[in-house]
C-alpha cells in the first residue's frame, strides 16, 4: 500500500529540526543563568517534547481546515480563523503540559510568569508556524498551476484525434465549435460543416480539452469559448448560454444554477 505524502511536505522533518531549535531559543530567553547539567537536559527535552506535541495539535487544526474552510472560500478569512485557532489549540496544550509535569516533578503548580511571560513568547512562534504552513501552500498552488499551463501547452500543439474514413486525423481544437451527445455516440461538430462520430463519453472527451477553450456546459454539450456569444439569467439561479448560429448546436444552451458561477469565472478569464 503507497503512503499518501504530506500536502504540506516537507512540513514534518521542517519541524522535527525546527523545534528544538525554538526550544533552545525559549530556554535562553526564559530562564537565567543557564547551566549545563542533569536540570538543563531534563527541562530542554521536555520542553523540546511539548513543543512537538503543540505542533502536532496545530497541524491537524490546519489539515481539518483545508476541509471546512479552504482557501479559496477567502483568504483572510481562513487565515485568521487558522491563527487563532492554532494559537488556541498550541497555547492549551502546552499549559496543560506544562501545569501536569511541574505537579508531577515539583508538586506544585506552575509559576504565574509563564502565563504573564513564556505564553507570550511561545504565541509568536505560532505566528511563524502558520506562516510557513501558508508559504507552502501557496508553493504548491504555483507549481501546480505551472504545471497545469504546460500540460494546456501540449494539449493545444496536438488537436483532437478523430476517424475519418479508413484515415485518423487531427482536428485543431481552434476549428472545433463543441461536442454533442447524440444517443450512443458523441458528436463533434467542425466549423467547416464536418461532424465526426465518437464512441466515447463527454466526461472523457473533455479530459482532453484545453479548460481554457472549452467548457462543459451540461451532461450534452461542451463547447469551444470562440462559439459562445454571451450569457444571461434564467429562472432558479440558471444561465442561457448563447451561441453564434452555425446551424448545428443549438443558439442558446442552459447551465444549472450550481455550474452557473464555476462558468461566469471561465467566461470571464477569472482564475
Amino acid at each position: 500500500m503507497v503512503k499518501k505524502r504530506s500536502p504540506y511536505y516537507p512540513d514534518i522533518p521542517l519541524f522535527l529540526i525546527l523545534i528544538p531549535f525554538i526550544s533552545a531559543f525559549n530556554y535562553y530567553l526564559t530562564y537565567s543563568n543557564v547551566q549545563f547539567n542533569w536540570w538543563f537536559i531534563f527541562t530542554y527535552t521536555l520542553d523540546t517534547l511539548t513543543g512537538y506535541v503543540a505542533w502536532l495539535g496545530a497541524r491537524k487544526v490546519i489539515l481539518w481546515l483545508d476541509n471546512k474552510t479552504p482557501y479559496v472560500d477567502g483568504f483572510i478569512k481562513r487565515v485568521t480563523v487558522q491563527f487563532l485557532l492554532t494559537t488556541f489549540v498550541g497555547l492549551f496544550i502546552i499549559s496543560f503540559l506544562t501545569e501536569l509535569s511541574s505537579l508531577i516533578v515539583k508538586g506544585e503548580w506552575a509559576h504565574p510568569s509563564f502565563y504573564s511571560h513564556d505564553l507570550f513568547i511561545i504565541s509568536i512562534w505560532f505566528f511563524v508556524i502558520n506562516a510557513i504552513y501558508i508559504m507552502i501552500h501557496y508553493y504548491y498552488k504555483w507549481l501546480g498551476t505551472e504545471q497545469k499551463v504546460q500540460i494546456e501547452k501540449e494539449k493545444l500543439k496536438t488537436g483532437f484525434l478523430v476517424k475519418e474514413g479508413k484515415a485518423e486525423i487531427q482536428v485543431p481544437f481552434g476549428e472545433i465549435l463543441g461536442f454533442s451527445v447524440e444517443g450512443d455516440f458523441v458528436v463533434l461538430f467542425s466549423e467547416n460543416g464536418k461532424q465526426f462520430y465518437l464512441d466515447t463519453t463527454l466526461e472523457k472527451i473533455n479530459n482532453r480539452l484545453p479548460e481554457k477553450f472549452f467548457f462543459r456546459l451540461n451532461r450534452q454539450f461542451v463547447v469551444n469559448r470562440n462559439t459562445i456569444t454571451g450569457f444571461k439569467k434564467l429562472e432558479n439561479g440558471k444561465l442561457g448560454i448563447t451561441l453564434t448560429s452555425t446551424g448545428t448546436l443549438p443558439e442558446e444552451i442552459p447551465v444549472s444554477r450550481t455550474k452557473a458561477p464555476t462558468f461566469k469565472r471561465w467566461f470571464r478569464n477569472i482564475d
